[in-house]
């Protein structure tokens, strides 16, 4: 069972929040009534904090007032109870891709057009970088079906950046990409995001000296001068995902070509090439570590673009199912940015099923509908270490995932979390609920299984996916005497908005979620 703590407060005052948003677009309670499909005598119970309020309802709500309702604590966190011990059961459909959606928003400040995304994530971070967005003058709507259409004005504000939305993610730095077509001088407010340990910005920074671009950090923000040059051949200084989708940005309008050597394949970057080759930009290469592009020196094109499905979500449903040895369909899975997870996987002993491959809304990513199997306690450990390449090896993102697959596995684990400063550290969070993990040094850990997990009252780490790791481990729990719930403390929003908040379906005999 997932509830919010004091209930009659929080109703209370998510009531009065949606009377305050519904009476500044002067939607009276009649007709925001008709639009949620409720009575008036339903709205009243609702503005007055006298009626419960499931996830669903909230949902339904900011979209009708065009407005994410809440964030809770102050800083985007929770406090949730979580019934664990139970089988999952049914199917899940994957929501489009966080780490392309933010990315595609950066970019579409390259169009001076209409720009509409189909299936838009709607996540704490996409909320951020649309609050930017807006803060520089650009229209933002959301459509019915979760559609997003953006409309740049010709001048942008950007001396009135909203700051405090910036700082919370570290996607502002793909604006500048985009920025240094249009402006010689501007800044951008330093970048944030979840707590990782130092996460440099360095090939941003050399990749985009190539293009003319200087950047000094001073008082809070990214100062960026703009002398504009062709770059020629640029060569990344690692191949990270954001540094090369900015580094896209800064071709896309520049006509000479542009190569790009060293640069990321990774699912988000393949979906910003395929939207920018809408947008008529020529480009080689996609897949592969070296891009060919030819961009247009002025865009203005009312485009569409479906971003693909999230291999990320598929991997954490994935490590739910095989957690608490259970059968479930994952659909619409991006299948070659899962393909070598699952071959582990399979190595380890679990049995799944793969559907006849189609193509995602961008008719270019295929996916296939993924059955997983219930495995009861066959799986054993990996015979070879577990460690992320970028791709085609195994994700990074996808990588912690497989801790507490490898907790219910026979034998010893070795996890090799080479990427993140501090990533592996946050795995020992999970010994709380019944893991035996060994700290071997800040990036790699031993787990031996099989673990019985355990309930357990956590406090979650401010990352999103060491908190989702903990997440799956008390889905599984169980306490002496069968006692099943855990409580999971300063759960980072993230978390619930991408991972449990598309699980309603799948997930409700263990994880209901009220307010």
């Amino acid at each position: 069972m997932v509830t919010f703590q004091d209930m009659d407060t929080t109703n209370a005052k998510i009531g009065s929040l949606i009377a305050q948003i519904r009476q500044e677009r002067n939607i009276t309670q009649a007709e925001f009534a008709r639009r949620l499909h409720t009575s008036q005598s339903a709205v009243n119970r609702m503005e007055h904090g006298k009626q419960n309020l499931s996830m669903e309802t909230l949902g339904r709500i900011s979209d009708v007032l065009n407005k994410q309702l809440i964030t809770v604590n102050g800083g985007g966190s929770m406090n949730l109870k979580i019934e664990g011990g139970h089988e999952l059961q049914g199917e899940i459909t994957l929501k489009t891709s966080k780490n392309a959606a933010v990315g595609l928003l950066c970019g579409s400040l390259l169009n001076k057009g209409v720009t509409k995304f189909k299936s838009f994530p709607r996540i704490e971070e996409v909320y951020r970088i649309i609050e930017v967005l807006e803060s520089m003058g650009v229209v933002v709507k959301w459509l019915p079906g979760n559609d997003l259409e953006i409309r740049r004005p010709a001048e942008l504000k950007l001396d009135k950046i909203n700051g405090v939305a910036a700082r919370k993610t570290r996607s502002v730095l793909m604006m500048i990409g985009s920025l240094l077509h249009d402006y010689t001088s501007f800044k951008i407010p330093y970048a944030g995001g979840c707590k990782l340990g130092t996460r440099t910005v360095a090939p941003h920074l050399y990749a985009l000296e190539e293009f003319g671009v200087s950047i000094v950090a001073a008082n809070g923000n990214y100062q960026v001068s703009v002398n504009k040059k062709q770059a020629g051949r640029i060569i990344m200084y690692e191949p990270g995902d954001t540094a090369t989708e900015n580094i896209l940005f800064a071709a896309a309008r520049s006509t000479e070509e542009t190569i790009i050597e060293f640069a990321s394949a990774n699912y988000m970057v393949q979906d910003i090439c395929f939207f920018l080759q809408k947008l008529g930009v020529s480009i080689e290469g996609i897949g592969t570590s070296t891009l060919r592009i030819r961009g247009v020196r002025d865009i203005k094109k009312n485009i569409t673009y479906a971003p693909a499905e999230d291999p990320i979500e598929a991997m954490f449903f994935t490590s739910a199912a095989v957690t608490t040895n259970s059968e479930i369909i994952i659909r619409r899975v991006p299948i070659e940015f899962m393909s070598l997870e699952l071959h582990k996987l399979r190595i380890m002993g679990l049995n799944f099923t793969l559907s006849d491959r189609y193509k995602a809304g961008n008719n270019r990513t295929d996916l296939v509908d993924l059955t997983i199997h219930k495995h009861n306690g066959a799986l054993k450990a990996s015979p070879e270490k577990l460690h992320s390449l970028p791709y085609p090896g195994l994700n990074a993102d996808n990588l912690p995932y497989f801790v507490p697959i490898a907790a219910i596995a026979k034998g010893r684990t070795l996890i090799h979390d080479w990427m993140y400063e501090n990533r592996a550290i946050y795995y020992t969070e999970m010994i709380k609920v019944g893991a035996n993990i060994e700290l071997a040094d800040p990036h790699r850990v031993y787990i031996t299984g099989p673990t019985k997990f355990r309930a357990a009252d956590v406090v979650c780490p401010p990352a999103l996916r060491p908190a989702s790791l903990l997440l799956i481990g008390m889905l599984a729990g169980r306490r002496a005497g069968g006692q099943t719930t855990s409580a999971a403390r300063n759960l980072v929003g993230p978390v619930m908005y991408t991972r449990c908040g598309s699980a309603s379906s799948m997930l409700a005999p263990t994880l209901i979620i009220s307010v």
